[in-house]
């Protein structure tokens, strides 16, 4: 899907076709649409297909009447229809997104309408211009930066929502999976943000960034803002990982505790065990006692009894239960 927008007396408005001051907005799309951009602009077919490359790395490329700029941005991995809403988890992932600045014309490209576009479609980002390319690059990489901490955010509320259930006992393995899920977006998140810093170091280095002096102030939030998304990455992990050790002791812990239990109980069952034994060997019945007596099988059960509860009170003692 191809876009065309301009801003017109402060307002974003689409275009039918390629103007002066144009951000053409390219998501996902076709073989032809890539054509015939490229044609429009003269950028080469190639660049504008890198951002279609989940595995393509940050990076900065300045050609003769172009520059290209590669960013990962954060995303929600979209879910199947079918797939049960209660067993659904956002996965946080993140993907290349291009922004090829022209003279005339800014071009964004990427696989999905990831949330730091939507920001500027929706007009929820203060003193946008499409004719100001510099500083829209500059816009973008902001926004890009703010998401990242807002997906960071949630990954942090969900984190803390395992260690309530890690502290009631309730945790399961489905849980534990989420955990590690949210371990895996965190790399990925840390990854794309070191990628992403010699990105942001090199993007004023554009012999055509045309920087404006209000600008000064937007590239220190552009840094400021980047520099806390590493460092909320940084420590969210750090979380995560003490989060999974202690559910590594809980359970071995848990499991300890069974052995316990269950070696406390075969040593009680042993006493009954025990006593009748000795009266199930083949030996003389005169020598045995209470062979004779009448009540000699009640004494015998109470006395199994009562050193039972005996053997327990002292394993109760010893914490054994």
């Amino acid at each position: 899907m191809v876009k065309y927008y301009r801003t017109v007396d402060n307002d974003l408005w689409e275009e039918t076709s390629l103007r002066k001051n144009c951000w053409i907005s390219m998501i996902n799309p076709t073989p032809g649409e890539i054509l015939n951009i490229s044609e429009e602009t003269g950028v080469a077919v190639e660049d504008l297909k890198a951002a279609l490359d989940e595995e393509e790395r940050s990076r900065i490329e300045i050609e003769d009447e172009y520059a290209l700029i590669l960013i990962d941005t954060p995303t929600v991995e979209e879910k199947d229809e079918d797939e049960d809403e209660e067993e659904e988890q956002d996965w946080y992932i993140t993907i290349p997104m291009g922004i090829i600045l022209l003279k005339d014309y800014i071009i964004t490209v990427c696989l999905q309408d990831v949330p730091v576009l939507s920001s500027f479609y929706e007009g929820r980002v203060k003193r946008f211009n499409t004719g100001w390319r510099s500083r829209f690059i500059l816009q973008i990489m902001l926004q890009n930066s703010s998401w990242f901490i807002h997906y960071l955010r949630l990954i942090d509320k969900e984190s803390d929502k395992m260690e309530e259930r890690l502290g009631d006992g309730t945790m399961t393995n489905e849980e534990l999976l989420q955990v590690m899920a949210l371990e895996k977006a965190l790399v990925y998140f840390k990854t794309s943000l070191k990628g992403n810093e010699s990105v942001i170091d090199r993007v004023i280095k554009i012999p055509n960034f045309e920087k404006f002096q209000e600008d000064e102030d937007l590239q220190e939030d552009v840094l400021i803002e980047h520099r806390q998304a590493v460092e909320m990455a940084n420590i969210y992990s750090g979380v995560l990982d003490n989060l999974m050790s202690a559910f590594s002791s809980v359970v071995s812990n848990n499991q300890n505790q069974v052995m316990k239990i269950l070696a406390a109980v075969t040593i009680i069952l042993s006493i009954p065990t025990m006593v009748s034994s000795f009266y199930g060997m083949n030996l003389n019945p005169v020598s045995m006692p209470l062979t004779d007596s009448p009540f000699g099988f009640l004494i015998l059960c109470i006395f199994s009894l009562v050193l039972s509860l005996l053997v327990t009170l002292i394993l109760k003692l010893m914490n054994m239960f």
